[in-house]
């Protein structure tokens, strides 16, 4: 079967056959699980020489778009949420330096309230559920600072996908992924931190259950602001405790 067609523009081959291949993939010409052509073909296919292929699929390997199974061939990889999150993660986390405590903590606060009013609406039996379990879990959690952090951290995550809404997941999960590093220093350095979270989480939860999105988005806005007093708190500790940073 003729996917590919040579390749008119000869310079820089291996480039051209990669976005040919990832073009075909999201015009679904190639659907997730399904076999590629081997290299000889996809050589054929092209008019390039084996290395450029190699190059191409190696590119396009790294990239998560094929997975290549020894003996088997090379598939198209299925895409899940993930994919689009972990790169976006990979980035921030190279990319901001100690200020981005704060950003975090101002991005947060410009989306999630929207987001918490939607899962009002939207959210599901097993929504509720779920936000409820993580709230016991926080409760229930004591003197491990990294695993209260990914506890609480959960709670916002499993608000954003009760949200109905299939992209605020993958909005917020890239920035709640920092967070752990941030609120599990918060919890080692302010006291009454793990308190607060679990109020306001009772709060939120409730606004939610029973359907107030205007009241949710109002208890979400303050827990948001005592997060960004609590984060300030332990940027000042840390300052103090490392002045020559």
């Amino acid at each position: 079967m003729q996917i590919f067609a040579p390749l008119a523009n000869r310079s820089l081959l291996s480039k051209s056959v990669e976005d040919a291949v990832e073009q075909a993939i999201q015009q679904k010409k190639i659907k997730a699980g399904t076999r590629l052509p081997s290299e000889l073909e996809m050589c054929e296919q092209f008019g390039v020489s084996r290395t450029v292929v190699r190059e191409a699929l190696r590119v396009l390997n790294s990239r998560g778009l094929i997975t290549i199974i020894k003996g088997k061939g090379m598939f198209v990889k299925e895409i899940s949420g993930q994919s689009a999150v972990d790169p976006l993660h990979f980035y921030l986390q190279m990319n901001f330096e100690r200020s981005y405590v704060m950003d975090i903590v101002h991005a947060r606060q410009i989306l999630e309230p929207a987001v918490v009013e939607l899962a009002s609406r939207h959210r599901t039996v097993e929504d509720v559920n779920r936000l409820l379990g993580d709230i016991e879990l926080l409760r229930g959690c004591a003197g491990d600072f990294r695993e209260l952090s990914r506890i609480d951290t959960q709670f916002h995550i499993d608000i954003a996908k009760a949200s109905g809404n299939s992209l605020m997941p993958l909005l917020l999960e890239p920035i709640h992924r920092l967070v752990p590093d941030i609120k599990s220093t918060v919890y080692a350095t302010v006291n009454d931190a793990k308190e607060s979270a679990l109020i306001w989480h009772k709060k939120i939860f409730d606004e939610i259950a029973s359907g107030n999105g205007q009241r949710a988005r109002d208890a979400m806005v303050e827990h948001l602001r005592i997060a960004e007093e609590h984060a300030e708190r332990m940027l000042t500790v840390s300052v103090t405790t490392n002045p020559g940073d």
